[in-house]
């Protein structure tokens, strides 16, 4: 077998030997970005993982330092880039875009304790040494059990349907699937293939990080555990370190919510009790 690094072979050659999507070849750092802009956006995204409620305004405060200044129209273009942004309320976020519909929040009130009952998503910015990554992941909300993921270079729409059809195909339908509203899950390709399944639809409101709580702790979890005590030089790297970290999660991580069963555990024997 040729080698995946071989110059002469292509990328979807060598995503095909990774078993990979072809959005998630890594390129390195995207066009654009200054000198300094990789180890700021390190920093954006740790600060933003623990107040996700700041804007660039108070990003840059608090990451100003008195041998450099950080501006805040930086901090603005580094978190347009990397897909955050800030979840205080402001006014006129609740437009709609016409193509793409928002759909009611149906988690409010509702007892989630039942495998396929609702299942989550959501995307985060992985950095890298020489660029930085896309992240999306899906989860059974009950069980905290992660069904599928992928890795992208862009923030595009294919991979988020490529893990929503490959935990569907492994797992069938959820009752409710619940997402932000970011364009990837509100557009057309992501929604008709929910449609397709007969899955209600159920969208976080603006500004409402709890509405999606428990994948955004998968998120920190999952950082400050690998992400943040390694670095990762090619995507093939990348790939192989999270698809270890993704199966001691569901394998081997004890949740004192779940009566420290592993997130298996609980999905499969709540499954059998279902049944």
């Amino acid at each position: 077998m040729i080698a995946t690094g071989h110059p002469d072979v292509s990328v979807e050659r060598r995503c095909e030997l990774l078993g990979v999507a072809r959005a998630s070849y890594y390129r390195g750092p995207a066009s654009g970005l200054r000198s300094g802009d990789l180890a700021l956006m390190r920093r954006i995204d740790e600060l933003y993982l623990q107040h996700p409620w700041m804007g660039s305004r108070s990003l840059a405060d608090h990451l100003t330092i008195p041998e450099e200044p950080v501006g805040r129209d930086r901090v603005r273009r580094l978190m347009l880039l990397m897909g955050i942004q800030s979840l205080s309320p402001k006014p006129g976020t609740s437009k709609r875009h016409p193509k793409h519909p928002v759909y009611p929040y149906l988690l409010r009130g509702l007892t989630i304790d039942r495998p396929n009952q609702v299942w989550a998503t959501d995307i985060t910015y992985i950095p890298m040494a020489r660029g930085f990554m896309y992240l999306v992941a899906i989860m059974d909300w009950g069980t905290r059990k992660v069904l599928s993921w992928r890795l992208s270079n862009t923030l595009d729409t294919r991979f988020c349907v490529e893990a929503l059809k490959e935990a569907l195909f492994k797992y069938g339908a959820p009752e409710i699937f619940n997402s932000d509203q970011g364009c990837q899950f509100t557009s057309e390709a992501f929604t008709s293939v929910l449609k397709q399944w007969n899955v209600r639809i159920s969208m976080d409101g603006k500004g409402r990080f709890k509405d999606n709580i428990f994948i955004e702790r998968l998120w920190r979890t999952l950082k400050y555990e690998r992400i943040y005590l390694r670095t990762y030089e090619t995507g093939t790297e990348l790939f192989k370190d999270l698809t270890d970290w993704f199966n001691w999660y569901n394998n081997g991580r004890k949740h004192t919510s779940l009566d420290k069963q592993t997130p298996d555990e609980a999905y499969y024997q709540r499954l059998k009790l279902a049944a």
